[in-house]
């Protein structure tokens, strides 16, 4: 079995790879593109809104600059909550092609003896992904506003509620393929998976690492699961 850092050492030392290489910038294009999309249709919705409520209500005239600084305001917080989500989703339609990349260069009998994913099945992955993650948010939202208060409650929390998200989303991208049945037991323990997802959901917080943290993570946990799996005949 290999420690975390040595997981995340050896998925950095990959970044070079062309394979993924190709996986990252097609990820962060789809993940820049999703979220300008977000904003300009917030921007659109928020102009609608406050100009009509503004011109409803208050009795001052409606200016561009109030929506702007309002839709601006929601961004940066909606950004913060909302890019892990939609980098994971993403990155979880990709997730395929990072693990034969890490598995044909450093597990190469368990890379033949792989199953390949259908599309409408990591579709549907990414699809449960991004649903458990809308889901898991939005319920600790309210619980995030009162602590904020605290100053740094909110960010806790987030922190908590996505590093429990990740590492079992990180940890079932690599493994799925190599799963033999529903109910076989799950490679990481409860801890190590903790901690690989709250790895990568700190990474997520940091401009520029936020956009190579998930292709990392499905990196590093293909390092940890096949470390745990059985070892195959031809490894």
């Amino acid at each position: 079995m290999i420690s975390l850092p040595t997981a995340f050492a050896r998925a950095a030392s990959q970044l070079a790879d062309p394979a993924i290489l190709r996986v990252l910038v097609k990820s962060i294009a789809v993940t820049l593109a999703i979220f300008i999309a977000a904003g300009a249709l917030l921007w659109s919705v928020l102009d609608r809104l406050l100009e009509n409520y503004v011109a409803a209500v208050l009795p001052v005239d409606y200016s561009d600059a109030v929506s702007g600084f309002v839709t601006v305001a929601l961004l940066v917080l909606g950004g913060w909550l909302l890019f892990r989500i939609i980098a994971l989703a993403v990155i979880q339609f990709f997730a395929d092609e990072i693990v034969l990349a890490v598995e044909r260069r450093h597990y190469p009998g368990a890379h033949s003896q792989a199953r390949d994913l259908a599309f409408c099945e990591s579709l549907q992955q990414s699809l449960k992904g991004l649903g458990r993650a809308l889901a898991a948010n939005l319920l600790a939202l309210p619980v995030a506003l009162v602590l904020l208060v605290t100053g740094i409650g909110t960010v806790a929390l987030f922190w908590l509620v996505n590093g429990w998200l990740l590492g079992r989303e990180l940890q079932d991208m690599a493994w799925l393929r190599h799963r033999s049945a529903l109910g076989e037991a799950q490679p990481l323990g409860g801890l190590t998976r903790f901690l690989l997802g709250g790895t990568v959901a700190a990474l997520l917080a940091i401009p520029i690492l936020n956009l190579i943290a998930p292709v990392l993570g499905a990196a590093a946990a293909t390092h940890l699961v096949h470390s745990r799996l059985e070892p195959r005949p031809d490894a």
